[in-house]
């Protein structure tokens, strides 16, 4: 733990306030959303091109901080009790603490760097190393200007080896990276295309990435990238070789040539492989559980530093079997009972259980939260320190039951049970708590699954998880805040977002991309009809909602669930009033559609008089906005048209609002409006496709990430003869030889028959295969005559990484609109989160 004043001098600060005495911290939080020990936490406001982190200070006094970090002036008197310390730069001032922190501890410490690969051998490092060494790591892929840094603090003087992860996406990035990571030893795991809209070429980013290694002594890296070869070796004389420090030591591997690891052979084989190679002159091999390029490469990474490190030959070979796959993912899904089940199993430690912890809060659909964790494995704390912290952790949050799993936690029980509104119940091991299931009670709550990979916790997955159809619908939530922020940087200043979430957003689930979208700081979410609103409400959504499609019938239930209605003509907005009226509301908040040609719904130009004084003679109502929709704002060919469009609704909302008494918010652009007519972007705009990966103008497509990807998975493999029919109404008659798989997928679950007869094909091993037949109702047909590696239960994606969901409405004479929100209801969804 650091004082508050030693923090202060390593970034160079200026006291503002000292009320809160020599406080020790303990955590560096910059996000006030996500408050842990707020006692000893010190908050550090970041401003980015997107939002101010100053805006957030008064949040985090309310959650009980009072030690901060800032780089203008604020009120101090807001603040009282508290600490305050001002720099020049919040960002550079959390990477000069970090990196002072850092300094005082000599043990070595591992940085990894490169354009693919680093987040794998971070974490396979951690899985080979642990029965060595008490391991600090990054946590998930934390390797950017703040995730280092946030990475590096919690280092203490318990352990023994540091692995952290260094990315970058311009030049003068590392330089300050390699001042916190500090490495002794470095990893750099290969170099492609991955981050390279930074750089003028391929040589500058690894010249960049390279000065990781700056101070460190020994580097690990392949042989067989050519150029990065060449540029160790010119780093080497022109970068070190001038220095009295000692040389840079290279351990290198290869496939081609001599090198301090020569790989001799690859033998891949169902579901492993063995690596053999030749190290000091004597044979040395290794097998691990996996056959894909990547992993193998991964993998002799990982053994170069084992070996480099002094483990044996032995000792290498026993854990190299024993590897597991690594899902840097957070995943959450359907249960049974009407849970939610959040799978975060991959890995137990108290920066990921902190993160999952803050995840599992933001479920507000529940109102009871259950936490199942095991012990938590190559700490180095003593027990009763460490469950004492978790038990802390897990009671300052909205967290009813805790399910301890391990001998640890079960001999420690009496930290949790000291909280007595936590429920805690306590198992020596799975297999224990397997036994016993039947004697819980799973229902109506949010649940967490947080263990390390021993305890096998997907036995436990299996029991908790809604059993429904094998074709799954995989929405990537991280890749929608990261679509979001996208279009936040197109937005000019002050302009406020709505999100579309109608139609369950999007096919993508309600309530799951709503609780993300309120935790994100959207304004205002969309939906179609009073019922979807009505829903959000019950799962905890309480931010403002607008109902474009008001059924009259439902405005006594909106105005009871606080949802605020679209009003398009006289008839709906006498409705309301009427209703309004009858409940004895004042100003409740409604929404003005205004027609400006296309001709849909909406107010006219010459009722705009009419209107103001029908709004002004009723203040039941007060119009929280004014807006329209633009026709065709996607299609360069229609720009003319965009603009009288634009031109209506500025005459028109200007008409009316210079009769209201209230200035309301006006809005008109849509995803493909707010990029190419930012000029009509007015208060506030409406984010529809575009946040879920889909841009119709085309003009960010390639900064944007598909949200969803549509698997299911082949449930018979088959020969069929030259000569023999294939699906329903004898048509397709195969012309020769054919290996067909059937897949699990049919237009029951929103594929549609039109995709038949090879008009489609789905991705198998990433390879083609084409529709075969008609598409049945619950399953389909496809050819894998050249996928002689396909077999039953393998995955074939629908739509996703390799094959866009505009490609498939294309192909299906559509749009990515209908495709996506035709996905059947039966299709299981699972959220992940990479955050």
């Amino acid at each position: 733990m650091e004082n508050i004043e030693q923090i202060r001098k390593w970034c160079s600060g200026v006291w503002l306030a000292k009320d809160a005495g020599d406080a020790g911290i303990e955590v560096l939080s910059i996000d006030s959303r996500a408050v842990e020990q707020p006692e000893k936490s010190l908050f550090i406001p970041l401003k980015t091109h997107l939002r101010d982190g100053h805006n957030y200070i008064q949040d985090a006094w309310q959650k009980g901080i009072r030690n901060f970090l800032v780089s203008r002036a604020i009120d101090t008197s807001t603040l009282p009790g508290s600490n305050i310390v001002e720099v020049k730069d919040t960002l550079a001032a959390l990477q000069q603490i970090s990196a002072a922190h850092r300094r005082q501890f000599h043990i070595p410490v591992i940085g990894i760097t490169g354009s693919n690969g680093k987040t794998m051998v971070k974490e396979w490092l951690y899985q080979l190393l642990g029965n060595h060494y008490n391991i600090i790591r990054s946590p998930k892929s934390y390797n950017s200007q703040v995730g280092v840094p946030l990475s590096v603090w919690p280092m203490s003087a318990e352990q023994q080896l540091a692995i952290f992860e260094a990315g970058i996406s311009q030049p003068g990035e590392m330089e300050k990276l390699e001042r916190i990571i500090q490495p002794t030893i470095g990893v750099f795991t290969n170099i492609g295309e991955a981050h390279s809209e930074g750089f003028m070429n391929e040589r500058q980013k690894i010249n960049e990435k390279l000065i990781l290694f700056r101070h460190a002594k020994q580097l690990v890296y392949c042989l067989d990238h050519a150029e990065l070869n060449q540029c160790v070796i010119q780093y080497m004389h022109l970068v070190r070789g001038g220095r009295t420090e000692e040389p840079l030591q290279l351990f290198t591997w290869s496939r081609k040539q001599d090198a301090g690891l020569r790989i001799s052979l690859t033998n891949k084989q169902i579901g492993k492989t063995n690596i053999s190679g030749l190290y000091h002159d004597k044979d040395v091999s290794i097998t691990i559980p996996f056959n894909d390029d990547a992993s193998i490469e991964n993998a002799i990474h990982c053994w170069c530093v084992m070996l480099l490190l002094g483990v044996s030959q032995e000792d290498i070979e026993s854990q190299m079997t024993q590897l597991q796959p690594v899902s840097m993912r957070l995943e959450m899904r359907h249960g049974i009972n009407d849970c939610t089940i959040i799978n975060d199993a991959y890995n137990s430690d108290l920066t990921s259980l902190q993160l999952a912890l803050n995840y599992l809060e933001q479920q507000k659909q529940h109102n009871h939260h259950t936490v199942i964790l095991s012990d938590m494995l190559q700490i180095g704390k003593r027990d009763l320190d460490l469950y004492e912290e978790v038990a802390a952790s897990v009671s300052r949050r909205n967290i009813q039951r805790f399910i301890g799993i391990g001998p640890a936690l079960f001999k420690n029980k009496a930290s949790f049970r000291k909280y007595k509104k936590l429920r805690s119940v306590f198992f020596k091991s799975t297999d224990a708590f397997l036994r016993n299931f039947h004697l819980l009670t799973f229902e109506k709550e949010a649940i967490l699954l947080k263990g390390a990979r021993v305890f096998t916790f997907e036995k436990i997955d299996v029991l908790l998880e809604q059993q429904v159809h094998q074709t799954v619908l995989s929405i990537n939530l991280s890749a929608l805040t990261h679509n979001l922020n996208v279009f936040r940087g197109e937005l000019k200043p002050g302009v406020k977002t709505m999100a579309m979430v109608k139609a369950f957003a999007y096919g993508s689930g309600s309530y799951e991309i709503a609780s993300l979208l309120q935790y994100a700081g959207v304004d205002y979410l969309a939906v179609a009809y009073t019922d979807e609103g009505i829903g959000l409400r019950k799962a905890g959504i309480k931010m403002p909602i607008m109902v474009m499609s008001p059924d009259a019938s439902s405005f006594d239930r909106m105005i009871a669930w606080k949802l605020e209605p679209e009003l398009f003509n006289f008839r709906s907005a006498e409705s309301f009033v009427k209703i309004a009226r009858t409940l004895q509301v004042e100003k409740y908040p409604v929404h003005i559609k205004l027609d400006t040609g296309m001709h849909r719904l909406g107010f006219n130009l010459s009722d705009m008089e009419q209107l103001a004084s029908f709004i002004n003679e009723n203040p039941a109502v007060q119009v929280t906005s004014i807006f329209s929709h633009l026709a065709a704002s996607d299609d360069p060919n229609e720009d003319k048209y965009t603009a009288r469009q634009g031109q209506l609704f500025e005459s028109m909302s200007g008409a009316l609002m210079q009769r209201l008494a209230h200035k309301p918010m006006r809005h008109l652009c849509n995803s493909a409006g707010i990029v190419r007519h930012p000029d009509l972007q007015f208060d506030m705009v409406r984010l529809g496709l575009g946040l879920y990966g889909v841009d119709s103008s085309m003009v960010l497509q390639n900064k944007l990430q598909q949200i969803s990807i549509l698997r299911t998975s082949i449930a018979q493999v088959r020969d069929v003869p030259a000569g023999d029919n294939i699906g329903y109404g004898h048509h397709t008659i195969a012309p020769h030889d054919m290996r067909i798989a059937t897949i699990c997928i049919g237009y029951a679950d929103g594929y549609p028959r039109s995709l038949g007869f090879g008009k489609a094909h789905v991705l198998i091993h990433a390879k083609t295969a084409k529709t075969v037949g008609s598409i049945c109702m619950d399953m389909c047909m496809v050819d894998i005559t050249d996928i002689p590696e396909a077999r039953e239960g393998d995955d074939a994606v629908i739509f996703g990484a390799g094959l866009t969901v505009t490609q498939v409405a294309h192909w299906a004479g559509t749009i990515s609109y209908e495709i996506m929100t035709s996905i059947s209801q039966r299709v299981k969804r699972v959220y992940v989160n990479e955050d």
